[in-house]
């Protein structure tokens, strides 16, 4: 993996996330009484980001790659550690500001308004982000008409004509055809020229090795290694298929081996 010498932008100090749950016995099921437990979601992360880094989130599912996200982003407080970043990070940004009873069209120009942006500067933009969304006539359609994909498509367009500094995109390459996701890679990458950071949780090999330079692998809340894309996916791919063969055993002392040589003093 070439070295980065870049300013850092984001930096996990320590970060544990915990949360009390519910959970019911199976001999108080009859009587539909709970109990809480506490959650750990993760577990003492701590990596620091810089800019130019195109830094991939892999794991399976449950293994905290959204929560780490939305705490790298400031949506969520960490149970202890701190986070410190450069400037506003932006997990595909404008969630809370669109409106479903609006058209696409009108919720554009309301998410560029939300991040800043003059009426003036949200018009020259608006184009630029509907021409990335490619929904077609849909953008003058109500949004609550959209499907899931078409709303992540929006939403990942407004953010990254957005240009923010730090981005945090979780799954939107899974939505839209191949000619989207290349049109979405191009936006990444330019933002990444312009002096940014991405963070990409996504479960394609090949989005990951051909977007990011950098991957971070969690398992159970804990980061079980972080190194070259090329490498560590086909770690982690090696993991997983052991895995759906059946054989734990094997999975897991390779997991061993893969940590123990991420946790030595280097």
């Amino acid at each position: 993996m070439k070295e980065n010498n870049a300013p850092f932008t984001v930096v996990a100090d320590h970060i544990v996330m915990e949360y009390r749950v519910k959970t019911e016995r199976p001999e108080d099921r009859r009587f539909g009484r709970y109990r809480k437990t506490t959650k750990t979601v993760l577990k003492d992360i701590s990596f620091a980001a810089r800019e130019k880094d195109f830094i991939g989130i892999i794991g399976r599912n449950g293994s905290g790659k959204s929560t780490l996200l939305r705490v790298l982003a400031g949506l969520e407080t960490p149970t202890s550690g701190q986070v410190f970043a450069s400037d506003k990070p932006q997990l595909l940004g404008v969630n809370a500001a669109l409106m479903p009873t609006l058209t696409g069209n009108e919720n554009v120009m309301l998410g560029l308004l939300a991040m800043g942006y003059t009426p003036a500067e949200a018009e020259e933009i608006r184009p630029r982000v509907i021409d990335l969304a490619q929904i077609g006539d849909a953008i003058y359609a109500p949004m609550k008409t959209y499907s899931s994909g078409m709303g992540a498509r929006l939403r990942f367009a407004i953010s990254v004509a957005a240009a923010p500094r730090i981005l945090m995109v979780d799954e939107a390459l899974a939505t839209g055809d191949a000619t989207f996701q290349e049109r979405s890679k191009q936006a990444m990458n330019s933002m990444i020229k312009e002096t940014g950071t991405v963070f990409l949780v996504n479960h394609s090999r090949s989005a990951i090795e051909s977007m990011c330079n950098r991957v971070i692998w969690l398992e159970e809340g804990e980061i079980v290694s972080d190194g070259s894309p090329k490498l560590k996916m086909e770690q982690f791919a090696v993991f997983t298929y052991a895995l759906s063969q059946g054989n734990r055993e094997y999975a897991f002392r390779f997991l061993d081996k893969v940590r123990e040589k991420y946790k030595k003093p280097r």
